[in-house]
């Protein structure tokens, strides 16, 4: 179903490919403007503005690292500058390692994955908080494994953990301007990262957690970003939607 998103701008992070790239899409396909965000994947990057361009939509590439705050602050400044607004903020970047027994995780491990998706996530909401007008929206993307507690995802757990405290304090301190702050804690999802490394067996497991015996898709969870971007979700703030096709 389309969401009403026309006339919108939105920053999407981590969009150069999977869940973001889906997301950004699917923004563009409702009628906003995107700024695609990435890391390194200049080349991912390209990819999402040029599918956006090539159906008629607005987007550019913007290069950041989500950890740095000035260059997160820099990004926001961009995205204002390029487009004139902000009015959706998707904090969709993140980072993982292979599953690890805490009691054999390493601290640099541990570090980058709460750098990017605690620390990260933070300072996108930090700036978010300040430059978006009222009636804006902010959707970050959490985890069902923070509730599922699966042995060896300790820190990725812990991480996106963060994530729902972050949004469920911020939509308090930003429900006077009318702005949403929500996140959307997935289970598994078909993309590519998510298959590297897999047996078919390992596949199937994972498609076992839900009873419709399948994993997700990206698109699925593009389609739950933008209802909770949309007007029609003015009344839900605070909230983590468990997208995992009934995994818990």
């Amino acid at each position: 179903m389309k969401a009403d998103n026309s006339g919108k701008v939105a920053l999407v992070t981590g969009a150069s490919k999977g869940i973001g790239q889906a997301i950004a899409g699917r923004l563009a396909a409702d009628g906003a403007a995107i700024a695609v965000h990435f890391g390194e994947d200049a080349a991912g990057a390209a990819e999402t503005v040029g599918r956006i361009e090539s159906a008629g939509g607005k987007a550019k590439a913007l290069r950041a690292n989500i950890v740095d705050a000035a260059q997160v602050k820099a990004m926001f400044e961009d995205v204002l500058g390029s487009f004139g607004r902000l009015d959706v903020v998707v904090n969709n970047a993140g980072v993982n390692v292979a599953p690890c027994p805490l009691a054999e995780l390493s601290e640099a491990d541990f570090d980058r994955v709460m750098q990017t998706n605690a620390k990260g996530v933070f300072l996108v909401m930090r700036e978010a908080a300040k430059r978006l007008a009222e009636d804006g929206r902010i959707v970050s993307i959490a985890t069902t494994i923070s509730l599922t507690a699966r042995p060896g995802f300790g820190v990725y757990a812990a991480s996106k953990a963060a994530v729902e405290g972050l949004t469920r304090v911020l939509a308090r301190e930003l429900a006077v301007k009318r702005i949403t702050v929500n996140a959307i804690a997935p289970g598994p999802v078909d993309t590519a990262l998510f298959r590297k490394g897999k047996s078919e067996a390992q596949l199937q497991a994972s498609a076992a957690f839900s009873p419709m015996n399948r994993v997700g898709k990206p698109e699925e969870i593009a389609d739950v970003v933008a209802f909770l971007a949309s007007p029609a979700a003015s009344w839900i703030t605070g909230q983590v939607l468990r997208a995992n096709g009934g995994w818990i």
